[in-house]
Protein backbone atom coordinates (compact mmCIF):
# COMPACT_ATOMS: atom_id res chain seq x y z
CA UNK A 1 0.00 0.00 0.00
CA UNK A 2 1.27 3.40 -0.93
CA UNK A 3 2.78 6.08 1.68
CA UNK A 4 0.15 8.08 0.58
CA UNK A 5 -2.74 6.56 2.37
CA UNK A 6 -1.18 6.70 5.53
CA UNK A 7 -0.85 10.06 5.15
CA UNK A 8 -4.49 10.80 4.15
CA UNK A 9 -5.63 8.33 7.39
CA UNK A 10 -2.89 10.36 9.69
CA UNK A 11 -3.87 13.86 8.55
CA UNK A 12 -7.56 13.08 8.64
CA UNK A 13 -8.83 15.35 6.25
CA UNK A 14 -11.63 17.23 5.58
CA UNK A 15 -13.33 15.14 3.62
CA UNK A 16 -13.89 13.07 6.47
CA UNK A 17 -15.94 15.63 8.09
CA UNK A 18 -18.52 15.62 4.79
CA UNK A 19 -21.25 14.79 7.25
CA UNK A 20 -20.71 17.65 9.87
CA UNK A 21 -19.14 20.44 8.03
CA UNK A 22 -19.89 23.09 10.42
CA UNK A 23 -17.87 21.39 12.66
CA UNK A 24 -14.48 22.65 10.87
CA UNK A 25 -13.66 25.85 11.81
CA UNK A 26 -9.97 25.80 11.54
CA UNK A 27 -8.19 27.18 8.43
CA UNK A 28 -6.22 24.62 7.98
CA UNK A 29 -6.03 22.18 4.98
CA UNK A 30 -6.43 19.18 7.66
CA UNK A 31 -6.96 18.96 11.29
CA UNK A 32 -4.45 16.76 13.22
CA UNK A 33 -5.31 13.40 15.36
CA UNK A 34 -5.22 15.60 18.25
CA UNK A 35 -8.15 17.96 17.04
CA UNK A 36 -10.29 15.16 15.21
CA UNK A 37 -10.08 13.50 18.67
CA UNK A 38 -10.45 15.59 20.76
CA UNK A 39 -14.06 16.13 21.64
CA UNK A 40 -17.67 14.00 22.14
CA UNK A 41 -18.82 15.93 18.99
CA UNK A 42 -15.55 16.13 16.85
CA UNK A 43 -15.13 12.08 17.01
CA UNK A 44 -18.46 11.45 15.94
CA UNK A 45 -17.64 13.14 13.13
CA UNK A 46 -14.88 10.88 12.33
CA UNK A 47 -17.12 8.14 12.64
CA UNK A 48 -19.36 9.77 10.16
CA UNK A 49 -16.51 10.41 7.77
CA UNK A 50 -15.97 7.05 7.35
CA UNK A 51 -19.36 6.61 5.74
CA UNK A 52 -19.16 9.64 3.87
CA UNK A 53 -16.03 8.16 1.93
CA UNK A 54 -18.21 5.39 1.83
CA UNK A 55 -20.51 7.03 -0.43
CA UNK A 56 -17.99 7.98 -3.04
CA UNK A 57 -18.23 6.94 -6.50
CA UNK A 58 -15.43 4.47 -6.50
CA UNK A 59 -16.66 3.02 -3.41
CA UNK A 60 -20.55 2.29 -3.24
CA UNK A 61 -21.62 5.19 -5.21
CA UNK A 62 -21.73 2.66 -8.44
CA UNK A 63 -18.80 2.89 -10.08
CA UNK A 64 -17.65 -1.00 -8.99
CA UNK A 65 -21.17 -2.23 -9.31
CA UNK A 66 -21.18 -1.13 -12.84
CA UNK A 67 -17.77 -2.99 -13.44
CA UNK A 68 -19.16 -5.91 -11.92
CA UNK A 69 -22.16 -5.66 -14.20
CA UNK A 70 -20.30 -4.55 -17.18
CA UNK A 71 -17.95 -8.19 -16.49
CA UNK A 72 -21.10 -9.91 -15.87
CA UNK A 73 -24.11 -10.88 -17.67
CA UNK A 74 -26.93 -8.75 -16.88
CA UNK A 75 -26.21 -5.48 -18.78
CA UNK A 76 -24.88 -4.63 -22.20
CA UNK A 77 -21.48 -2.00 -22.77
CA UNK A 78 -22.96 0.79 -25.21
CA UNK A 79 -20.51 3.34 -23.21
CA UNK A 80 -17.47 5.43 -24.57
CA UNK A 81 -15.19 5.16 -21.21
CA UNK A 82 -12.06 3.04 -22.86
CA UNK A 83 -11.11 2.34 -19.16
CA UNK A 84 -14.37 0.17 -18.51
CA UNK A 85 -14.90 -0.93 -21.97
CA UNK A 86 -11.35 -2.68 -21.44
CA UNK A 87 -12.78 -4.14 -18.19
CA UNK A 88 -15.99 -5.76 -19.96
CA UNK A 89 -14.06 -7.12 -22.20
CA UNK A 90 -11.81 -9.01 -19.87
CA UNK A 91 -8.37 -6.85 -21.53
CA UNK A 92 -7.72 -4.70 -18.67
CA UNK A 93 -4.19 -3.57 -17.83
CA UNK A 94 -2.77 -2.72 -14.77
CA UNK A 95 -3.08 1.01 -15.03
CA UNK A 96 -6.56 1.32 -15.79
CA UNK A 97 -7.29 4.25 -13.82
CA UNK A 98 -11.06 3.30 -12.51
CA UNK A 99 -9.42 0.24 -11.05
CA UNK A 100 -6.65 2.49 -9.43
CA UNK A 101 -9.31 4.92 -7.84
CA UNK A 102 -11.45 2.20 -6.47
CA UNK A 103 -8.28 0.64 -4.78
CA UNK A 104 -7.43 3.69 -3.56
CA UNK A 105 -10.66 4.73 -1.70
CA UNK A 106 -11.38 1.17 -0.46
CA UNK A 107 -8.14 1.94 1.81
CA UNK A 108 -9.15 5.19 2.21
CA UNK A 109 -12.61 3.86 4.29
CA UNK A 110 -10.10 1.06 5.85
CA UNK A 111 -7.47 3.08 7.21
CA UNK A 112 -9.86 5.99 8.48
CA UNK A 113 -11.83 2.87 10.39
CA UNK A 114 -8.64 2.27 11.21
CA UNK A 115 -8.01 5.79 12.91
CA UNK A 116 -10.95 5.75 14.74
CA UNK A 117 -10.88 2.08 16.15
CA UNK A 118 -7.53 3.28 17.72
CA UNK A 119 -8.41 6.47 18.83
CA UNK A 120 -12.17 6.87 19.99
CA UNK A 121 -10.82 5.56 23.46
CA UNK A 122 -8.83 7.97 24.07
CA UNK A 123 -11.57 10.80 23.54
CA UNK A 124 -12.10 12.78 26.96
CA UNK A 125 -15.78 12.87 27.86
CA UNK A 126 -17.03 10.13 25.75
CA UNK A 127 -19.11 7.70 26.99
CA UNK A 128 -18.16 4.29 27.17
CA UNK A 129 -21.21 3.41 25.30
CA UNK A 130 -20.52 5.25 22.84
CA UNK A 131 -16.81 4.09 22.43
CA UNK A 132 -17.39 0.64 21.84
CA UNK A 133 -20.59 1.56 19.31
CA UNK A 134 -18.26 4.11 17.43
CA UNK A 135 -15.63 1.35 17.59
CA UNK A 136 -18.30 -1.56 16.08
CA UNK A 137 -19.95 1.19 13.37
CA UNK A 138 -15.78 1.38 12.17
CA UNK A 139 -15.47 -2.21 12.34
CA UNK A 140 -18.67 -3.05 10.13
CA UNK A 141 -17.32 -0.31 7.41
CA UNK A 142 -13.79 -1.91 7.52
CA UNK A 143 -15.33 -5.26 6.98
CA UNK A 144 -17.91 -4.09 4.23
CA UNK A 145 -14.75 -2.30 2.17
CA UNK A 146 -12.64 -5.45 2.95
CA UNK A 147 -15.33 -7.91 1.58
CA UNK A 148 -15.66 -5.65 -1.40
CA UNK A 149 -12.18 -5.32 -2.57
CA UNK A 150 -11.43 -8.94 -1.78
CA UNK A 151 -14.09 -9.75 -4.49
CA UNK A 152 -12.71 -7.03 -6.83
CA UNK A 153 -9.45 -8.29 -6.73
CA UNK A 154 -9.01 -11.92 -5.55
CA UNK A 155 -10.08 -15.15 -7.15
CA UNK A 156 -13.19 -16.14 -5.19
CA UNK A 157 -12.87 -19.44 -2.47
CA UNK A 158 -14.16 -21.43 -4.89
CA UNK A 159 -10.85 -21.32 -7.01
CA UNK A 160 -8.33 -22.44 -4.20
CA UNK A 161 -10.15 -23.16 -1.16
CA UNK A 162 -9.30 -19.23 -0.36
CA UNK A 163 -5.69 -19.64 -0.11
CA UNK A 164 -4.94 -17.68 -2.84
CA UNK A 165 -3.54 -14.20 -2.52
CA UNK A 166 -6.21 -11.31 -1.90
CA UNK A 167 -5.13 -7.86 -0.99
CA UNK A 168 -2.97 -6.03 1.87
CA UNK A 169 -4.24 -6.53 5.82
CA UNK A 170 -3.65 -3.09 7.31
CA UNK A 171 -5.54 -2.93 10.57
CA UNK A 172 -2.86 -0.75 12.53
CA UNK A 173 -3.56 2.91 12.61
CA UNK A 174 -0.61 4.58 11.16
CA UNK A 175 1.69 6.76 14.13
CA UNK A 176 4.65 7.58 12.07
CA UNK A 177 6.29 4.33 10.98
CA UNK A 178 6.19 3.55 7.20
CA UNK A 179 5.20 -0.03 6.18
CA UNK A 180 5.23 -2.18 2.86
CA UNK A 181 2.71 -4.66 3.11
CA UNK A 182 2.34 -7.85 1.10
CA UNK A 183 -0.91 -9.22 0.30
CA UNK A 184 -2.52 -11.90 2.61
CA UNK A 185 -5.12 -14.63 1.37
CA UNK A 186 -8.23 -14.80 1.02
CA UNK A 187 -8.79 -16.63 4.08
CA UNK A 188 -7.06 -14.28 6.18
CA UNK A 189 -9.11 -11.38 5.41
CA UNK A 190 -12.39 -13.05 5.22
CA UNK A 191 -11.35 -14.18 8.96
CA UNK A 192 -10.82 -10.62 9.99
CA UNK A 193 -14.21 -9.58 8.28
CA UNK A 194 -15.74 -12.49 10.53
CA UNK A 195 -14.06 -11.31 13.50
CA UNK A 196 -15.34 -7.85 12.42
CA UNK A 197 -18.29 -8.43 11.63
CA UNK A 198 -19.32 -10.81 14.91
CA UNK A 199 -17.16 -7.93 17.20
CA UNK A 200 -20.16 -5.43 15.64
CA UNK A 201 -22.94 -7.36 16.32
CA UNK A 202 -22.32 -7.74 19.97
CA UNK A 203 -22.27 -3.90 20.24
CA UNK A 204 -24.29 -2.18 17.88
CA UNK A 205 -27.78 -1.34 18.49
CA UNK A 206 -31.16 -3.34 17.01
CA UNK A 207 -32.20 0.49 15.39
CA UNK A 208 -31.77 3.95 16.01
CA UNK A 209 -34.48 6.62 16.54
CA UNK A 210 -35.58 7.15 12.59
CA UNK A 211 -35.28 5.46 9.86
CA UNK A 212 -33.03 7.01 8.03
CA UNK A 213 -30.04 6.01 11.12
CA UNK A 214 -31.89 2.53 11.00
CA UNK A 215 -31.13 1.72 7.40
CA UNK A 216 -28.49 4.07 6.67
CA UNK A 217 -26.09 3.32 9.82
CA UNK A 218 -24.47 0.45 11.26
CA UNK A 219 -27.13 -2.04 13.28
CA UNK A 220 -26.80 -5.50 14.22
CA UNK A 221 -28.83 -6.91 11.35
CA UNK A 222 -26.70 -5.11 8.98
CA UNK A 223 -23.70 -6.87 10.99
CA UNK A 224 -25.02 -9.92 10.70
CA UNK A 225 -26.51 -9.96 7.49
CA UNK A 226 -23.28 -9.27 5.50
CA UNK A 227 -22.01 -12.26 7.55
CA UNK A 228 -24.23 -14.50 6.04
CA UNK A 229 -23.28 -13.35 2.57
CA UNK A 230 -19.87 -13.73 3.43
CA UNK A 231 -20.36 -17.13 4.62
CA UNK A 232 -22.67 -17.72 1.33
CA UNK A 233 -19.62 -16.68 -0.63
CA UNK A 234 -17.39 -19.61 1.32
CA UNK A 235 -20.22 -22.37 1.44
CA UNK A 236 -20.16 -22.44 4.77
CA UNK A 237 -24.35 -23.15 4.67
CA UNK A 238 -24.96 -23.47 8.37
CA UNK A 239 -23.12 -20.49 9.13
CA UNK A 240 -24.81 -19.09 6.63
CA UNK A 241 -28.27 -20.03 7.59
CA UNK A 242 -27.12 -19.11 11.67
CA UNK A 243 -26.39 -15.35 10.38
CA UNK A 244 -29.77 -15.07 7.88
CA UNK A 245 -32.09 -15.92 10.88
CA UNK A 246 -29.98 -13.51 13.59
CA UNK A 247 -30.57 -10.78 10.86
CA UNK A 248 -34.42 -11.41 10.61
CA UNK A 249 -34.72 -12.06 14.37
CA UNK A 250 -34.16 -8.36 15.56
CA UNK A 251 -37.66 -7.92 14.32
CA UNK A 252 -37.20 -4.86 12.24
CA UNK A 253 -37.03 -6.66 8.32
CA UNK A 254 -39.76 -7.75 6.01
CA UNK A 255 -40.26 -7.39 2.86
CA UNK A 256 -41.89 -4.64 1.01
CA UNK A 257 -45.24 -5.69 -0.38
CA UNK A 258 -44.41 -4.04 -4.06
CA UNK A 259 -41.03 -2.62 -5.88
CA UNK A 260 -41.73 1.12 -4.69
CA UNK A 261 -39.61 0.66 -1.69
CA UNK A 262 -36.17 1.87 -3.42
CA UNK A 263 -34.60 4.58 -1.26
CA UNK A 264 -37.47 4.73 1.27
CA UNK A 265 -35.33 3.63 4.36
CA UNK A 266 -38.35 0.74 4.70
CA UNK A 267 -38.39 -2.69 6.58
CA UNK A 268 -36.67 -3.81 3.06
CA UNK A 269 -33.43 -1.90 3.91
CA UNK A 270 -30.96 -3.90 6.01
CA UNK A 271 -28.58 -1.39 5.39
CA UNK A 272 -28.24 1.28 2.57
CA UNK A 273 -25.96 3.91 1.63
CA UNK A 274 -27.52 7.61 2.15
CA UNK A 275 -27.76 10.18 -1.07
CA UNK A 276 -29.35 13.08 -1.14
CA UNK A 277 -29.58 15.71 -3.96
CA UNK A 278 -27.39 17.84 -1.90
CA UNK A 279 -25.17 14.99 -0.31
CA UNK A 280 -24.30 12.15 -2.42
CA UNK A 281 -21.28 10.43 -4.28
CA UNK A 282 -21.28 11.30 -7.61
CA UNK A 283 -18.31 12.55 -9.79
CA UNK A 284 -18.37 14.06 -13.35
CA UNK A 285 -19.46 10.73 -14.66
CA UNK A 286 -22.53 10.69 -11.93
CA UNK A 287 -23.49 7.96 -10.17
CA UNK A 288 -25.47 4.71 -10.00
CA UNK A 289 -28.48 6.95 -11.80
CA UNK A 290 -26.27 7.74 -15.28
CA UNK A 291 -24.99 4.34 -16.05
CA UNK A 292 -28.51 2.71 -15.57
CA UNK A 293 -30.54 5.56 -16.96
CA UNK A 294 -31.22 6.68 -20.91
CA UNK A 295 -30.76 10.15 -22.16
CA UNK A 296 -34.24 11.36 -21.97
CA UNK A 297 -34.45 10.79 -17.95
CA UNK A 298 -31.25 12.49 -17.72
CA UNK A 299 -28.45 9.23 -18.02
CA UNK A 300 -25.63 8.45 -19.75
CA UNK A 301 -27.39 5.23 -20.81
CA UNK A 302 -24.49 3.28 -20.70
CA UNK A 303 -26.06 0.11 -19.13
CA UNK A 304 -28.89 -1.52 -20.48
CA UNK A 305 -30.38 -4.62 -20.36
CA UNK A 306 -28.41 -7.73 -21.77
CA UNK A 307 -30.15 -9.97 -24.30
CA UNK A 308 -29.39 -12.49 -21.72
CA UNK A 309 -31.33 -11.25 -18.89
CA UNK A 310 -34.53 -10.45 -21.03
CA UNK A 311 -34.44 -13.98 -21.67
CA UNK A 312 -34.50 -14.42 -18.16
CA UNK A 313 -37.04 -11.95 -17.62
CA UNK A 314 -39.18 -13.37 -20.50
CA UNK A 315 -38.81 -17.29 -19.79
CA UNK A 316 -41.78 -16.38 -17.39
CA UNK A 317 -44.74 -13.90 -18.42
CA UNK A 318 -45.95 -11.37 -16.15
CA UNK A 319 -43.04 -10.34 -13.81
CA UNK A 320 -43.51 -7.73 -12.36
CA UNK A 321 -39.77 -7.12 -11.71
CA UNK A 322 -39.66 -6.90 -15.60
CA UNK A 323 -42.43 -4.29 -16.14
CA UNK A 324 -40.59 -2.10 -13.96
CA UNK A 325 -38.23 -0.98 -16.82
CA UNK A 326 -38.30 2.06 -19.16
CA UNK A 327 -37.29 2.16 -23.06
CA UNK A 328 -34.84 4.63 -23.66
CA UNK A 329 -32.53 5.39 -26.67
CA UNK A 330 -28.66 4.59 -25.26
CA UNK A 331 -24.95 5.95 -25.29
CA UNK A 332 -24.97 4.07 -28.92
CA UNK A 333 -28.17 6.45 -30.19
CA UNK A 334 -30.47 2.86 -30.02
CA UNK A 335 -33.22 2.25 -28.08
CA UNK A 336 -32.83 0.02 -25.24
CA UNK A 337 -34.44 -1.05 -22.36
CA UNK A 338 -33.22 0.13 -18.94
CA UNK A 339 -33.80 -0.54 -14.84
CA UNK A 340 -35.73 2.18 -13.06
CA UNK A 341 -34.21 0.83 -9.71
CA UNK A 342 -31.77 4.72 -9.96
CA UNK A 343 -34.51 7.03 -11.02
CA UNK A 344 -32.54 10.33 -10.08
CA UNK A 345 -29.48 11.02 -12.95
CA UNK A 346 -30.38 14.53 -12.54
CA UNK A 347 -29.24 15.27 -8.76
CA UNK A 348 -27.73 11.45 -8.06
CA UNK A 349 -29.85 11.69 -4.23
CA UNK A 350 -31.15 7.74 -5.10
CA UNK A 351 -29.86 5.47 -1.88
CA UNK A 352 -26.67 3.13 -2.67
CA UNK A 353 -28.51 -0.34 -1.87
CA UNK A 354 -25.96 -2.18 0.16
CA UNK A 355 -28.15 -5.28 1.46
CA UNK A 356 -32.25 -5.74 1.43
CA UNK A 357 -34.21 -8.10 3.55
CA UNK A 358 -34.36 -9.45 0.10
CA UNK A 359 -31.15 -10.86 -0.05
CA UNK A 360 -31.41 -11.94 3.59
CA UNK A 361 -34.43 -14.42 2.70
CA UNK A 362 -32.41 -15.39 -0.55
CA UNK A 363 -29.17 -16.41 1.34
CA UNK A 364 -30.97 -18.45 4.16
CA UNK A 365 -33.03 -20.28 1.15
CA UNK A 366 -29.94 -20.85 -0.58
CA UNK A 367 -27.81 -22.22 2.48
CA UNK A 368 -30.81 -24.68 3.36
CA UNK A 369 -30.81 -25.88 0.23
CA UNK A 370 -27.59 -27.17 0.19
CA UNK A 371 -28.00 -28.03 3.63
CA UNK A 372 -30.65 -30.55 2.88
CA UNK A 373 -30.27 -33.40 0.01
CA UNK A 374 -34.18 -33.35 -0.08
CA UNK A 375 -35.55 -30.63 -0.88
CA UNK A 376 -35.78 -27.79 2.09
CA UNK A 377 -39.78 -27.46 2.30
CA UNK A 378 -39.01 -24.01 4.54
CA UNK A 379 -36.46 -22.57 1.40
CA UNK A 380 -39.36 -23.44 -0.89
CA UNK A 381 -42.03 -21.39 1.11
CA UNK A 382 -39.35 -18.43 0.71
CA UNK A 383 -39.33 -19.18 -2.81
CA UNK A 384 -42.08 -19.00 -3.65
CA UNK A 385 -44.62 -16.92 -0.80
CA UNK A 386 -41.92 -14.41 -0.26
CA UNK A 387 -39.97 -14.03 -3.41
CA UNK A 388 -42.25 -15.17 -6.68
CA UNK A 389 -45.76 -13.91 -5.48
CA UNK A 390 -44.38 -10.57 -4.88
CA UNK A 391 -43.08 -10.93 -8.18
CA UNK A 392 -46.56 -12.11 -9.65
CA UNK A 393 -45.28 -15.55 -10.69
CA UNK A 394 -46.85 -18.78 -9.76
CA UNK A 395 -45.07 -21.36 -7.71
CA UNK A 396 -42.54 -23.42 -8.72
CA UNK A 397 -41.83 -27.16 -7.94
CA UNK A 398 -38.69 -27.79 -6.77
CA UNK A 399 -38.15 -31.91 -7.17
CA UNK A 400 -34.76 -32.42 -6.51
CA UNK A 401 -32.10 -30.11 -4.77
CA UNK A 402 -30.22 -28.96 -7.76
CA UNK A 403 -33.93 -27.71 -8.73
CA UNK A 404 -34.31 -25.99 -5.67
CA UNK A 405 -30.83 -24.41 -5.72
CA UNK A 406 -31.12 -23.48 -9.61
CA UNK A 407 -34.33 -21.45 -8.64
CA UNK A 408 -33.64 -19.89 -6.47
CA UNK A 409 -30.28 -18.57 -8.31
CA UNK A 410 -32.88 -17.61 -11.11
CA UNK A 411 -34.69 -15.28 -8.84
CA UNK A 412 -31.82 -13.90 -7.10
CA UNK A 413 -30.90 -12.53 -10.28
CA UNK A 414 -33.73 -11.27 -11.13
CA UNK A 415 -34.47 -9.48 -7.94
CA UNK A 416 -31.29 -7.93 -7.38
CA UNK A 417 -30.19 -7.02 -11.02
CA UNK A 418 -27.99 -3.89 -11.16
CA UNK A 419 -27.36 -3.92 -7.37
CA UNK A 420 -23.77 -5.22 -7.68
CA UNK A 421 -24.29 -9.03 -6.91
CA UNK A 422 -24.43 -10.78 -10.62
CA UNK A 423 -20.62 -11.28 -11.02
CA UNK A 424 -19.79 -12.72 -8.05
CA UNK A 425 -22.49 -14.71 -7.79
CA UNK A 426 -21.79 -16.43 -11.13
CA UNK A 427 -18.20 -16.88 -10.01
CA UNK A 428 -18.96 -18.38 -6.63
CA UNK A 429 -21.33 -20.89 -8.29
CA UNK A 430 -17.99 -21.65 -10.58
CA UNK A 431 -19.82 -20.41 -13.69
CA UNK A 432 -18.58 -18.35 -16.42
CA UNK A 433 -19.09 -14.48 -16.36
CA UNK A 434 -20.51 -14.91 -20.05
CA UNK A 435 -21.43 -17.51 -22.06
CA UNK A 436 -19.45 -18.09 -25.41
CA UNK A 437 -16.31 -16.11 -24.20
CA UNK A 438 -12.78 -18.25 -23.24
CA UNK A 439 -11.73 -15.12 -21.05
CA UNK A 440 -14.69 -15.18 -18.92
CA UNK A 441 -14.58 -18.35 -17.62
CA UNK A 442 -14.62 -19.57 -13.76
CA UNK A 443 -11.16 -19.03 -12.84
CA UNK A 444 -10.00 -16.83 -16.18
CA UNK A 445 -7.18 -14.10 -15.32
CA UNK A 446 -8.88 -11.14 -15.97
CA UNK A 447 -12.33 -12.26 -14.33
CA UNK A 448 -10.80 -10.08 -11.43
CA UNK A 449 -8.78 -6.86 -12.03
CA UNK A 450 -5.63 -6.22 -11.53
CA UNK A 451 -3.01 -4.91 -8.46
CA UNK A 452 -2.70 -1.30 -9.46
CA UNK A 453 0.75 -0.88 -11.18
CA UNK A 454 1.45 2.04 -8.70
CA UNK A 455 1.02 0.51 -6.17
CA UNK A 456 2.91 -2.05 -6.95
CA UNK A 457 5.74 0.58 -7.86
CA UNK A 458 5.77 2.47 -4.65
CA UNK A 459 5.24 -0.84 -2.23
CA UNK A 460 7.68 -3.40 -2.35
CA UNK A 461 5.94 -5.93 -0.52
CA UNK A 462 3.42 -6.14 -3.56
CA UNK A 463 5.97 -7.03 -6.58
CA UNK A 464 5.71 -10.06 -7.88
CA UNK A 465 2.41 -10.29 -6.72
CA UNK A 466 0.45 -9.06 -9.32
CA UNK A 467 -2.46 -11.05 -10.38
CA UNK A 468 -1.62 -13.91 -13.06
CA UNK A 469 -2.36 -12.76 -16.79
CA UNK A 470 -1.60 -9.02 -16.26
Amino acid sequence: MKLRYYILTSAIVLSMFGCEKELVKEPQQDLTDEAVFESPTTALGAVRGIYSTAQTFDFYGGLPQVIGDYMGNNVDFVGTFPTLQELNNFSGVSTNSNVSGIWQLHYQVITRANKVIARINDVPGLGAEEKAQYTAEAKFLRALSYFQVCNLFAQPYQVSSGSNLAVPLVLADFTGTIEYPSRSTLNQIHAQIISDLNDAAAVLPVQYGDAKQTRGRATKGAAYALLSRLYLYREEWAKAETAARNTLSQGIYDLAADYSFYSGNTNEDVFTIQNSAIDNGRTGNGGWAAYYNPAALGGRGDAPFSDDLVSAFTSEANDKRYAAKVTGTATDGLPHLFTTKFPDAVNNSDNSPVIRTTEVYLNLAEALAHENATPSAEAITILNTRIRARAGLAPKAANSQQALIDALLIERRKELAFEGHSRMDLLRNRLPLRNGNPAAAFGGAKTILPIPQREIDNNPGLQGQQNSGY
